[in-house]
C-alpha cells in the first residue's frame, strides 16, 4: 500500500527522489523511490537511534549480503546501498504483487497446486542461501511475495552466516514466534533446517489461512512451537506427511530443502499457471497503481519546526507511457510484489474474524495545515507485538517493547532508564506509583520473585518478594494489575522445565499483599491456551476480561478483591476480541462495557445485561467518561450513548475527509475532544461541532492520558509520541 510522505520525510535519499511511503517498523522506513532515469525502486533507511548501534549497523551490511546472495530470481535484486552512510540505506527492485498474507486475505486459502509450486520455488529459494551459508531466521507469509514469476523472499535484517552467534544476544529469541523454529525459540542456534521448518508453517498457512501454532501472546507461541502439535486442520491430505515431517521437533528429522523441491514439484507450467485468476489480477492492478500513483506528501502540524515541503508533480500521461508503458502493458517484465520492510508487519496483520476496512486510509485533508498539533516529543520504539499498552506510574510512562522495558518522563520523552530482563510484557504492571517485575529462576524448584521499581530510577523500592512453589518464568506467570496494596496475576504451580502436560494443569488467580509480600488468597482455574487478560479493579471488585479458548467468545467475571471469590462470569459471543488492542476495560461505578455485533452494558453487581444498543454493525473497544459510552463503529465513525440507559446522544458528523476507524483501538476523551483512532492516525473530534477538527498522521494504536490530564501518550510498533490533550 502506497501512504504520502509525512512532513519531515526527505526529498531524496542520494540520488533517488522519495514518491511515497511503503511501510515503517520498529527497525526503519521503506520508501518508493526513482532514479534519475526513471527507474523505481524500494528504498530502505534505517531509524537514527539504531544507526548509532555498531552491531546494528554489522546486521545491516548482513543484510545487504543475504539480500546480493539470493539475488533477483528469489529476491529483490539490491540495486545499490550504503550501510556506512549517516542514515544507513539500501535500494532495491520495486516488486509488484502482494506479499503472501495479503494474497490469501485477498481470495481465501490458496488452491494446492498453488501450494505445491510455491513451496518448490521456496525451497529452491532457501537452498541457494544456504548453499552460501547463510540462514534467514525469520521466514513468514509477509516476508514472502508472490509475482507471476515465483516468490520471492524479502527481509533479511536477522539473517547470518550459518553459525554465527556474535550479532545475537545470548538466550534470546529473534524472529517471528509464530513461525519460529523449536531451536530458535529456545534462543539456540538457528541452522538451515530451521528454515525448513519456518517454510512449512508459511505453507500451512498458505493451504488454510492459519499459522501451525494458532495466535496469542509471544509467550504462549514460543511455548507451543517447542513443545506442541502443530495444528494441520485444513491441510490438503496429499501434503500432510511431507510437511508434518518438516515440522519436526528434532532437526534432524526434517526434509532437505532439495527433498522438498522433489516432493511439491509438478513439473508442469509456469508458476503463473498454478496462480488463482484473482491473484493474477491484484498483481496487474499494482503494476498499474505504481505508475499511476501522484506523489503527496502529508502537511507540517501547525507549529512544527520542519517547514512544508510542496508536493511534486504528478506524471503527466505522455510521461507514464513513455517511462512506464512496458509495465502497464504487461507485468511479465517485472517479476512480483510489492517489497515492504516493515520490521513489525504481524502487528497489522487483521484477524479472520476482524471486520473488514470499509474506507480508504485516513489521511487529513490536503490543505496546507488543517490545525493538527505538533508534537510535545515523539520517540523511536521497536515494539513489535503491540502486547500491552503503555504503564503510568507518577510522571513516567513505562513500554515493554520487544527487547526490554523502557521508562520515560512524561515531559520531554527522555529515556530514564530500561530493564532488559523483561522478556514478555505480561512481566510488567503499575499501582499507578511503582512499577512492579515479575521473573523466575530456568532451572531448580518454582519461585515467583515481584520487584517493585521506583519509577524515575528503576532502583528496587522494597525488598523483593518471592513466592515459592510457582513457575514465576515469562512461561508461567502473568502479572494483571496492582490497586490497593495488593497486586494480581495468573501463575501455575510449578517449575519452568516442566513438561507440556504438566503445564497444562496447576493455574491460579493470585492475589499478593504488597506491604508484607504474603499471598493474600489463589483460585485455581483451567487452563485453555489463551493468556492475554483485559483486568481492572473497580471498587471491591477484580473485573477480569479474556479470549475462551476457542477464541469465539470474550468471557468477562467479576471476583471479590478481598477473598477472590467468582462472584459473576458471562461468556459474550465475539471472534473479534482476539484483535482487541490491550488495554483496561471500560468500566464505571455502575456498568462494564463491551463492544461486539452491538455496545452492551453489563452490570457490576451480577453481570447481566443492563442494555444493549445497536445490531448489524460492529462497535469496537468503548470509553466511558461523563456519563457517556464512546465507541468507535465500523464504516460510521465514533457513536456516543447515554451511559445510564444506552440512548444514542450523538454521532460523528462528516468533515469532508475520508477517514476509516479503528474499532480496535480506544477512544480517549478529553474536555475539547473525544480522540477517535482512525486507519492512519488519531481524529480529533470537537466535542462542539461533533465533526474531525484534525488528524495528526501516526502509527500509534494505544493511548494512554497523564494524571495531570495536560498530555496524551500514544505508543505504536515503531514511534512513542506525545500530543497536547485538551
Amino acid at each position: 500500500m502506497l501512504s504520502p510522505l509525512t512532513h519531515d520525510d526527505p526529498i531524496a535519499v542520494a540520488s533517488y527522489r522519495l514518491l511515497a511511503r511503503l511501510g515503517s517498523g520498529g527497525m526503519g522506513t521503506v520508501y518508493l523511490a526513482r532514479t534519475p532515469g526513471g527507474r523505481t525502486v524500494a528504498l530502505k533507511t534505517v531509524h537514527a537511534r539504531l544507526a548509532t548501534d555498531p552491531a546494528f549497523r554489522a546486521r545491516f551490511r548482513l543484510e545487504t549480503d543475504a539480500a546480493r546472495i539470493i539475488g533477483a530470481r528469489h529476491g529483490a535484486a539490491v540495486v545499490d546501498a550504503d550501510p556506512l552512510a549517516a542514515t544507513p540505506w539500501l535500494a532495491t527492485e520495486y516488486v509488484l504483487g502482494p506479499p503472501l498474507d495479503d494474497a490469501v486475505a485477498l481470495g481465501g486459502p490458496l488452491p494446492e497446486p498453488t501450494v505445491r509450486a510455491l513451496g518448490a520455488a521456496l525451497a529452491g529459494a532457501l537452498a541457494q542461501l544456504h548453499s552460501s551459508d547463510v540462514v534467514h531466521r525469520d521466514l513468514k507469509p509477509s516476508n514472502v511475495l508472490v509475482t507471476a514469476y515465483g516468490p520471492k523472499i524479502i527481509d533479511f535484517g536477522i539473517a547470518r552466516a550459518a553459525g554465527d552467534e556474535r550479532l545475537t544476544r545470548t538466550g534470546a529469541a529473534a524472529g517471528t514466534p509464530a513461525f519460529m523454529s523449536p531451536e530458535q525459540a529456545s534462543g539456540q542456534e538457528h541452522p538451515p533446517a530451521g528454515d525448513v521448518f519456518a517454510l512449512a508453517g508459511v505453507l500451512v498457512f498458505a493451504a488454510t489461512g492459519h499459522g501451525p501454532f494458532g495466535t496469542g501472546s509471544a509467550a504462549d507461541l514460543l511455548y507451543r512451537v517447542r513443545y506442541a502439535d502443530p495444528d494441520l486442520t485444513g491441510v490438503p491430505e496429499a501434503l500432510l506427511p511431507l510437511l508434518t515431517a518438516c515440522l519436526a521437533k528434532d532437526p534432524a528429522a526434517r526434509p532437505t530443502t532439495g527433498a522438498l523441491t522433489d516432493h511439491l514439484h509438478d513439473g508442469h507450467g509456469e508458476f503463473a499457471d498454478h496462480l488463482p485468476p484473482l491473484l493474477l489480477t491484484d498483481i496487474a492492478r499494482r503494476a498499474t497503481d505504481v505508475w499511476l500513483h501522484a506523489p503527496h506528501r502529508l502537511p507540517a502540524p501547525a507549529g512544527a519546526a520542519v517547514a512544508e515541503t510542496v508536493p511534486s508533480t504528478p506524471l503527466s500521461r505522455r510521461r507514464l507511457f513513455s517511462a512506464g508503458g512496458a509495465a502497464l502493458l504487461g507485468v511479465a517484465g517485472v517479476g512480483g510484489g510489492a517489497w515492504a520492510w516493515l520490521g513489525t508487519r504481524e502487528a497489522d496483520e487483521a484477524s479472520p474474524g476482524a471486520p473488514a476496512a470499509t474506507g480508504p486510509t485516513a489521511i487529513p485533508a490536503t490543505t496546507a495545515s488543517d490545525g493538527a498539533p505538533a508534537p510535545l516529543w515523539r520517540k523511536e520504539s521497536l515494539d513489535r507485538e503491540e502486547s500491552t499498552t503503555q504503564l503510568l506510574a507518577g510522571d513516567v510512562v513505562g513500554f515493554a517493547e520487544t527487547v526490554s522495558f523502557r521508562a520515560l518522563a512524561l515531559e520531554d520523552g527522555a529515556v530514564l532508564w530500561a530493564d532488559t530482563m523483561v522478556m514478555e510484557p505480561q512481566q510488567v504492571t503499575t499501582d499507578g506509583t511503582h512499577f512492579f517485575m515479575s521473573d523466575g529462576p530456568n532451572d531448580g524448584p518454582g519461585v515467583l520473585r515481584i520487584r517493585r521499581l521506583a519509577p524515575r530510577t528503576g532502583e528496587e523500592a522494597a525488598r523483593t518478594i518471592e513466592l515459592k512453589g510457582f513457575d514465576g518464568s515469562q512461561f508461567g506467570t502473568k502479572l494483571l494489575t496492582a490497586a490497593g496494596g495488593r497486586l494480581f496475576a495468573t501463575s501455575r504451580i510449578g517449575r519452568q522445565s516442566d513438561t507440556l502436560e504438566e503445564r497444562e494443569s496447576g493455574w491460579h488467580l493470585i492475589a499478593v499483599d504488597l506491604r508484607t509480600g504474603k499471598e493474600v488468597w489463589r483460585h485455581p482455574y483451567e487452563w485453555d491456551g489463551v493468556r492475554p487478560w483485559l483486568s481492572q479493579v473497580i471498587g471491591g471488585r477484580l473485573v477480569l476480561g479474556k479470549n475462551s479458548g476457542d477464541l469465539e467468545n470474550f468471557v468477562v467475571q467479576a471476583r471479590d478483591v478481598r477473598t477472590g471469590r467468582q462472584l459473576w462470569r458471562r461468556s459474550i459471543p465475539l471472534e473479534e476480541s482476539q484483535s482487541f488492542k490491550p488495554g483496561q476495560l471500560a468500566a464505571d461505578d455502575r456498568h462494564l462495557y463491551v463492544g461486539g455485533d452491538r455496545l452492551r452494558a453489563l452490570r457490576l453487581t451480577d453481570g447481566r445485561t443492563a442494555w444493549e444498543y445497536g445490531g448489524g454493525s460492529f462497535y469496537g473497544l468503548p470509553a466511558v467518561a461523563d456519563g457517556l459510552v464512546h465507541v468507535n463503529e465500523a464504516g460510521r465513525g465514533l457513536v456516543v450513548v447515554g451511559a445510564d440507559r444506552g440512548d444514542k446522544r450523538w454521532e460523528e458528523a462528516p468533515s469532508g475527509r475520508s477517514l476509516t476507524p479503528e474499532p480496535f483501538t480506544v477512544p480517549v476523551v478529553g474536555t475539547k475532544y473525544v480522540y477517535a483512532p482512525v486507519r492512519g492516525g488519531l481524529s480529533a473530534i470537537d466535542r462542539t461541532t461533533r465533526s474531525s477538527a484534525w488528524v495528526f498522521a501516526t502509527d500509534a494504536s494505544r493511548y494512554v492520558v497523564d494524571g495531570a490530564r495536560t498530555r496524551i501518550v500514544g505508543a505504536g510498533a515503531s514511534s512513542v509520541v506525545a500530543l497536547p490533550f485538551a
